[in-house]
């Protein structure tokens, strides 16, 4: 569920350009082959080829990079949350963002796969990781919120955040353990899940 599933494939070599999600991407191919704790940020750097203090330019730390430009993204997901037309359900609306938020180009996925891969198992990731789903549960409550005529910090669209979290971070571990699975379809199914609530659920066998 990193913001960054829109970035375009990108090339280690000469650099057409330098972006947030083009550095990440490229530090995200290293962390694939060397493993994270063991790829520098010096060696990033090199292979994007821009200096070090460019690096920090761009991101705060080395942690921070498998994100890519995280923070337009989350904008993004605000926007496109408080531009929903008014006669949308609340679940209709959570869904149609968790989607479009976590869209990408087919050819993108393989790349996407290793970011997704970094960010749920890097041990060193995780304590920055849970950062960052702060920022994207908030925005889930603050349309909550609105809708509802509460206050973000209220119980229910804290709750929400929550859930809707924890429905995209499932359908990431179920997506990285078959390529032939399709995250769009897990992530509705975990939607129809948390639109219909745990008591409409019979005994069921994993697929």
């Amino acid at each position: 569920m990193a913001g960054n599933s829109r970035s375009e494939p990108v090339r280690i070599g000469r650099r057409p350009s330098t972006t947030p999600d083009r550095i990440s991407s490229i530090a995200i191919a290293l962390f694939a082959e060397q493993g994270f704790e063991e790829t520098s940020v010096d060696q990033i750097a090199e292979a994007a080829g821009i200096a070090r203090r460019t690096f920090f330019r761009y991101f705060p730390s080395k942690n921070a990079v498998p994100w890519g430009d995280f923070d337009t993204h989350l904008s993004d997901m605000r926007e496109q949350l408080a531009n929903l037309p008014d006669d949308i359900s609340l679940a209709d609306g959570l869904t149609r963002a968790l989607l479009e938020f976590n869209r990408f180009p087919p050819d993108i996925a393989p790349i996407h796969r290793k970011r997704m891969e970094v960010i749920l198992n890097a041990p060193a990731l995780q304590a920055y990781s849970m950062v960052m789903y702060t920022g994207w549960r908030d925005a889930i409550a603050e349309y909550v919120a609105a809708r509802l005529g509460c206050r973000t910090t209220d119980h229910l669209p804290r709750t929400v955040g929550w859930l809707v979290l924890g429905t995209a971070l499932a359908a990431y571990e179920q997506w990285l353990t078959d390529e032939n699975l399709e995250l769009p379809d897990l992530l509705r199914a975990g939607s129809a899940i948390l639109t219909d609530g745990l008591t409409t659920l019979s005994a069921t066998t994993d697929s």
